[in-house]
């Protein structure tokens, strides 16, 4: 494609060269620029593509998208592009725009031909939830006879292959790729998990979504490498909401309307009907109550009444009250969709999620679940509403991942510590930590609590 082409949506101004330049394919990446290739240079948190210019270069690239001049002092391969000079890659064209990180994103939209225009394209943020909701959604929109793409933390699946992800949400190379391999085997809709991360790092940047969908608001990814403070972070939230048609929340969550506010997409609201709040004027669209605790077959459930737009009986083979409000949320969207409501009841009856209170065998008298809670509030979550079925004895094992926030580490210890009757630490993912300094963390925690533990 030439370079104007990929450009279409981007605000630049041609330094060097011309933007009439053929460019095969587009790279983060300088490892792995080809002869050819534009080379988009994007400032990370621990890395700058502008460093890599040079090598970049070196590789056959004929265009190069930068947002500054390469930090390389004297370098002959970029820092010179400026001028008319004989230098090394004198072939070269050179783009300059305002963010590079955005650019990536509207070119790579524009390399896959715009695959979002082809599919029904959901998204899904929140603190905690994506994941559950997301296969809940997808699997209403299979049962309605809709072939549907999916992406996020669990998997990948574009209906051509199905693979693990480095990421919640993808970057926006892979993103569109994946979009694109997606309306490429029939696929007519896509659900897509939507970190705040992602949203900062505008990695979703030139998709219109058919449906946004707001869970929660929590302290989690607060600290460096993440979220400077909670205002940031609900910021990076908000974004999703300007570029959907329609947007789904959870009315439960006190921070709805912060999220929502100044945004012009249809909403749609839903929550659960507490006793606290039966006489209030105001309902969501679509709510639940007479939330029942079920234990069938030895598989943990929820079963409740929904009433608002689409009044019935959930069943759920997940237990928790959070469960019933991110299948709430799915129902939402489905109806908004046009799933007939018999059809929608029937695919949350049967939805599993891998990792997400799932029960995976017994031992002895023991029922084993796995869950992949990552912080005190999924964490604790998860203990309260296994608490509900009234365990003689209640046991968790966990550990915290390194290179992130050790007030998490603090906060789940003295969680598992409140909410079981016995813990036991372990190594989680270490990264470049040393696993015993995080046990040590993770202790701190749990020892501000009456806890039993042993690691």
């Amino acid at each position: 494609m030439r370079l104007q082409e990929l450009l279409r949506q981007v605000v630049y101004h041609v330094i060097r060269g011309t933007e009439e330049t053929e460019v095969r394919s587009i790279r983060s990446d300088s490892r792995l620029v080809e002869e050819g290739d534009v080379f988009v240079c994007i400032s990370g948190y621990e890395t700058d593509g502008h460093r890599f210019l040079p090598e970049a270069v070196g590789r056959g690239a004929a265009a190069v998208i930068v947002q500054k001049e390469c930090p390389r002092r004297g370098c002959q391969a970029c820092r010179c592009y400026r001028n008319d000079r004989e230098v090394p890659g004198s072939g070269l064209t050179v783009v300059e725009v305002s963010d590079t990180r955005f650019a990536l994103a509207m070119m790579a939209a524009a390399y896959y031909r715009y695959p979002a225009r082809e599919l029904t394209v959901i998204g899904v943020t929140g603190t905690k939830g994506k994941t559950t909701t997301s296969y809940m959604i997808r699997q209403g929109l299979q049962a309605a006879g809709r072939r549907t793409g999916l992406m996020g933390t669990v998997q990948v699946d574009t209906g051509k292959r199905v693979f693990r992800c480095g990421n919640t949400t993808p970057d926006a190379l892979e993103i569109q790729e994946y979009l694109r391999e997606m309306a490429d085997a029939g696929c007519d809709s896509a659900v897509m998990e939507v970190s705040s991360q992602a949203l900062k790092l505008h990695r979703t940047a030139g998709i219109e979504f058919a449906a946004g969908v707001f869970l929660n608001l929590g302290r989690d990814h607060i600290g460096p490498g993440e979220h400077a403070d909670m205002e940031e972070y609900l910021q990076c939230k908000r974004r999703l909401f300007f570029q959907c048609r329609t947007a789904v929340g959870n009315s439960d969550d006190s921070c709805l309307e912060a999220v929502w506010r100044g945004t012009s997409c249809k909403k749609i609201t839903w929550g659960i009907r507490s006793p606290e709040r039966v006489n209030e004027a105001f309902l969501p669209d679509y709510y639940a109550g007479d939330i029942q605790c079920t234990d069938e077959g030895g598989r943990l459930g929820s079963l409740c009444l929904i009433g608002g737009r689409m009044p019935g009986k959930l069943r759920l083979t997940m237990p928790g009250k959070f469960n019933v409000s991110n299948a709430l949320g799915a129902a939402a969207v489905l109806s908004h969709l046009r799933v007939p409501a018999p059809v929608i009841l029937g695919a949350l009856e049967e939805v599993q999620v891998p990792g997400r209170m799932e029960a995976v065998g017994t031992f002895a008298d023991c029922r084993i679940l796995v869950d992949y809670a990552h912080n005190a509030m999924s964490l604790r979550r998860c203990l309260e509403t296994l608490r509900e079925y009234q365990p003689k004895r209640l046991t968790v094992l966990f550990g915290c991942g390194g290179n992130r926030s050790r007030e998490r580490r603090f906060s789940m210890g003295e969680t598992a510590g409140t909410y079981a009757d016995f813990t036991i630490l372990t190594t989680d993912n270490p990264r470049f930590e040393a696993p015993e300094a995080i046990l040590r963390d993770i202790e701190e925690g749990i020892r501000k609590t009456a806890g039993r533990y042993l690691v």
